[in-house]
């Protein structure tokens, strides 16, 4: 059997590159333990609860007489040493079916801390320095204990106890327990089940109803006038595939979220608090809430109950192991793109390793999974067809897996639907986008239907697939699943044509050094549509516009496209920023605030994203692009970017004639009430983030005021450099790739400051709302 390793840590966590067995080697100095242990080193294990939330009781088992360490003490459900090369929640899987004998799905499986353990025993022989990634597993009742198929070389017994007897036998420091500090971080264990199931309802009612309330529920109507019969049958087929990007995109966000969903809709009847919780997470699409810095306003004491008939070994009239599906408290970085327990340094190390797939690993495209997840699967199911090694794979344990074969059963069913709505459209070029984009959803390969997606021309717009990076919070890599249908509003469409046709002479005179500007900017084609429905990615916050397409290669051989939302933005305008400009406006300037300046700068805005650095060199000669550079500041340096270069663009139009003076003042006043706005949106999210940098970084200039009335005002005279000021550090950054000047940009200027909570918390007095939430009444007909 080959000696077991451990990756031995610095005190603060980190990986050294070194790694030492556990156990001690013939004739070692130390009789009780192995060279880790013996030599005090730090490194990582898995701490296993399982809790009963009927009789809340957690499990506990009695270790076995030979153990090394607390032999014959109470302990905790299950717990291992997490060996070098592998992962977390495989060995917590692992470590729980040989322990106990208790096969379950990782959904089962809550991280809920990491717990820092320091201890010395066994006449210092034995030094424990543990860094623990506890889990909890809920479980509605009692497992049997004759369901339990211990390992005898660990554990001896187990039994259940109350979680509150649990805890004051550890308060006591209980002989018969192994040692734990309950006054310190594992503490936390028991609090966590406290705050959980004696929450009073009405109280959690109430916080529920008052989060819904920052959301204005809006009817969004669009005149079909001009959309031919044909296009008509085309539109069902449409709105019924972009329902498969919701699908998409709740697995996207985390690997058990489509289970809860199912769960809070079938039981939304139940109560008024249930009702509550089924609507506030149809608008975050998750247990997450979007403005409150993606704190989680559900727990797995909310969560869907699965029944596993096969988890342990039979017992007679026992139906077989029931738990929650479980969601971490904490919203993982990195959604469920990644595995839940790996960290950005495993990530670099595989990249680095890489040859061929190195791009692949960055791409929009694809997940990235474990080979020892795999394998485990194997192991837990009993099959034998590769027993040598069935957790590690020999090199790295990281593997690239495509959209196309992730999401295939979702993506070949809106394939068929687009095929069948490109056959009946009477338009060409909607037609080889629906055709071009089935395909794509099969082959992984989005390069052609970017591209027709960036010349479709027809009443009908659509826009559908993977995009945006923002749920990617980790690097910013992965593309999440979205759809757009929408009627274009050929007057708006045929007025905004002056913003693309002035794109490279917006590039030419960006306030940064010349040698960063490009030569071959493409102009932008804007569509302005009325949105007939969306889905997907379009949770919390609705967006009033985008650019698209993301991806480099086409950006720099097309350019990009824009889409306008036109009845979204006079929504917006009319529940929130004419309300917001009412109470944090000075009288003098609230009359310049207008549809016109807002709907304008959101124009420039998505402009914007299409100039600037997007490819560039490093300073060692190499090719790369801002995204890979920034990584997860990208998203959040990007926004900000498109926002002041678009004040500043805005600006420059007007000086050449090509826009109205008029907007000159109220384009600056519509955006400070704007500031305001996007802020709420929470600092988590990288509109919000951005808002909370510019407005900062102008307030410190002077170009916002804040008077003694708490109202707010443009200072005319310094506004303009404090936008052309700010224009030039962001896009120096980008063009520098600078991801420490990026980071210490937004540590400085993007955070809430007392001028922003002043503005906040007197919204929160009038409880102006936050966001829409829109009703798309022709979808929903379609839909019933």
């Amino acid at each position: 059997m080959a000696e077991e390793h451990l990756d031995v840590l610095t005190k603060s966590g980190h990986k050294t590159g070194i790694s030492k067995p556990r156990h001690a080697r013939p004739f070692s100095i130390s009789f009780f333990g192995g060279d880790v242990h013996r030599d005090g080193d730090y490194h990582r294990a898995v701490h296993m609860w399982i809790f009963a939330e009927n009789t809340q009781q957690l499990l506990l088992q009695r270790r076995a007489d030979c153990k090394d360490s607390w032999p014959g003490l109470w302990d905790i459900s299950s717990a291992g040493h997490i060996s070098a090369g592998d992962s977390s929640l495989v060995t917590a899987r692992r470590e729980l079916q040989e322990e106990l004998g208790i096969v379950l799905p990782k959904d089962a499986f809550e991280m809920i801390f990491i717990f820092l353990q320091e201890c010395v025993i066994n006449d210092g022989k034995y030094i424990n320095n543990e860094f623990n990634d506890v889990y909890l597993v809920t479980t509605l009742d009692p497992i049997p204990l004759e369901a339990f198929t211990l390992q005898e070389s660990e554990v001896s017994a187990v039994k259940y106890i109350s979680y509150e007897e649990y805890r004051r036998l550890l308060a006591k420091e209980d002989p018969d327990y192994v040692p734990y500090d309950v006054n310190g971080q594992y503490g936390r264990l028991f609090d966590i089940i406290e705050q959980r199931y004696k929450e009073n309802t009405v109280a959690r009612s109430l916080a529920l109803q008052k989060q819904l309330r920052r959301y204005a529920s809006v009817s969004l109507n669009a005149e079909l006038t001009g959309v031919t019969d044909a296009d008509s049958e085309a539109l069902v087929l449409l709105v019924k595939a972009a329902t498969i990007m919701d699908e998409i995109f709740n697995l996207q966000v985390w690997y058990s979220n489509p289970v809860l969903r199912d769960w809070l809709k079938e039981h939304a009847d139940a109560s008024e608090l249930d009702k509550l919780k089924w609507m506030y997470y149809v608008i975050n699409k998750s247990p997450w809430s979007c403005l409150d810095e993606d704190e989680a306003f559900l727990t797995t004491a909310d969560s869907a109950i699965k029944l596993l008939p096969e988890a342990t070994q039979q017992v007679t009239g026992w139906k077989g192991l029931e738990y929650r599906a479980a969601f971490p408290m904490l919203k993982p970085p990195g959604a469920n793109f990644y595995p839940p327990d790996m960290d950005k340094k495993e990530f670099e190390l595989w990249k680095d390793s890489l040859t061929k797939d190195k791009q692949d690993a960055t791409g929009f495209f694809n997940v990235i999974k474990r080979h020892s997840e795999f394998g485990l699967e194997s192991f837990l199911s009993n099959d034998t067809a590769d027993v040598t090694n069935p957790f590690v794979d020999s090199t790295h344990d990281l593997c690239i897996v495509p959209f196309s074969q992730e999401y295939n059963p979702f993506l070949k069913k809106a394939a068929e639907l687009l095929c069948k709505a490109g056959d009946l459209t009477s338009s060409s070029s909607l037609k080889r986008l629906l055709h071009s984009k089935a395909n794509a959803f099969l082959s992984n390969d989005y390069y052609d239907s970017d591209i027709a997606w960036m010349e479709l021309d027809s009443k009908l717009d659509v826009t559908i697939g993977p995009y945006e990076t923002y749920e990617d919070a980790l690097f910013g890599y992965k593309a999440t699943f979205e759809a757009f249908i929408g009627v274009r509003d050929d007057k708006a469409t045929a007025q905004l044509k002056l913003f693309g046709d002035n794109l490279r002479i917006l590039e030419q005179n960006l306030p940064m050094d010349g040698m960063y500007k490009s030569e071959d900017v493409i102009a932008a084609p804007i569509r302005v549509i009325q949105l007939l429905y969306n889905a997907g990615d379009v949770k919390g916050p609705q967006t009033v516009a985008f650019n698209l397409p993301n991806d480099e290669r086409i950006v720099n051989d097309r350019g990009t496209s824009m889409v306008m939302l036109k009845n979204v933005s006079e929504a917006k305008f009319k529940h929130i920023l004419q309300p917001i400009s009412d109470v944090c406006i000075t009288k003098e300037q609230q009359e310049l605030v207008d549809f016109e300046s807002f709907f304008t700068h959101t124009i420039c805005h998505e402009c914007c994203h299409g100039i600037g650095p997007h490819t560039i060199t490093l300073p060692n000669g190499q090719k790369s692009t801002v995204r890979l550079e920034l990584q997860e500041l990208h998203s959040a340096l990007e926004e900000a970017k498109a926002d002041i270069v678009g004040l500043w663009a805005l600006r420059f139009l007007i000086c050449q004639d090509l826009l109205s003076k008029s907007l000159l003042k109220s384009m600056y006043i519509s955006f400070l009430a704007g500031c305001f706005r996007s802020v709420r949106f929470g600092l988590q999210e990288a509109h919000g983030k951005g808002q909370a940098l510019q407005f900062n970084w102008l307030y410190d200039k002077g170009a916002f005021i804040l008077h003694p009335d708490e109202t707010f005002s443009v200072d005319f005279s310094r506004v303009e450099g404090a936008v052309e000021s700010l224009s030039r550090e962001i896009l120096t950054i980008q063009a520098k790739g600078d991801k420490e000047a990026a980071n210490l940009l937004l540590q400085k200027y993007g955070k809430m400051t007392q001028p922003l909570k002043i503005a906040l918390q007197k919204l929160e007095k009038i409880q102006v709302p936050v966001d829409i939430a829109p009703i798309f009444p022709i979808a929903n007909k379609i839909l019933e």
